[in-house]
């Protein structure tokens, strides 16, 4: 039973860690999001956030429907994180010239990697006639690592993280689910799962006569 229950906790210990790693790398994310205007990424990060911290209560108050929330969502999170990196390795029919598909067309901003990568060099090409109005092109050239597979590497940390803490999840709610179902089966909270014997009486019963 004490191994048991050791086992419990570390499997919530775990979980709990997966879920602040998680934390941590979509906050991270969600920062430069916003500095090149993704809102496509925001919005999937903000939702992200949302079911972190809902799996990290689910764990400390032993809520497994809110861990098996949490794990439904890492699987769209993998989906979407997946999706995130056949559009930067431009996989089949997609490709970075469509700005609506993470800006929806509302700015002409993409990746703030793409300017501030590691060893980037932006040059400003003047008075060019493809700069739309208020605008104006640029050239990138030295960069260690371009900025595609820098979104490329930070999406694939979010899948992995998301699998260890799905794996997890599961693994959690499925112990919360057997300790529920065990503590039904001995009674739990149910007023008549138990009932006090009652005392029997010995005593019988004899006539009384009285004078008339």
């Amino acid at each position: 039973m004490k191994r048991e229950s050791m086992g419990r906790c570390d499997g919530r210990c775990t979980l709990v860690v997966i879920c602040s790693l998680q934390l941590l790398a979509v906050l991270q994310r969600q920062v430069f999001d916003f500095l090149g205007y993704q809102w496509a990424p925001i919005l999937a990060n903000f939702l992200h956030i949302l079911a972190v911290i809902l799996g990290v209560f689910g764990t400390v108050q032993v809520r497994s429907r809110y861990l098996i929330l949490y794990a439904v969502w890492l699987v769209v999170w993998v989906g979407w994180n997946a999706f995130i990196i056949c559009f930067y390795l431009e996989v089949g029919h997609l490709s970075q010239d469509r700005d609506f598909l993470m800006t929806f067309n509302t700015s002409l901003h993409r990746s703030w990697w793409m300017e501030n990568g590691p060893g980037c060099l932006v040059t400003t090409v003047p008075d060019s006639p493809l700069a739309p109005q208020d605008h104006h092109v640029i050239t990138v050239s030295g960069c260690l690592l371009d900025y595609q597979y820098i979104e490329v590497v930070s999406s694939a940390l979010q899948v992995f993280l998301a699998l260890f803490g799905f794996v997890y999840a599961c693994y959690v709610s499925k112990v919360f689910l057997d300790d529920e179902d065990s503590f039904d089966f001995i009674g739990g909270f149910d007023s008549y799962g138990y009932q006090p014997p009652q005392k029997s009486s010995h005593l019988q019963l004899q006539p009384l006569y009285t004078a008339g």
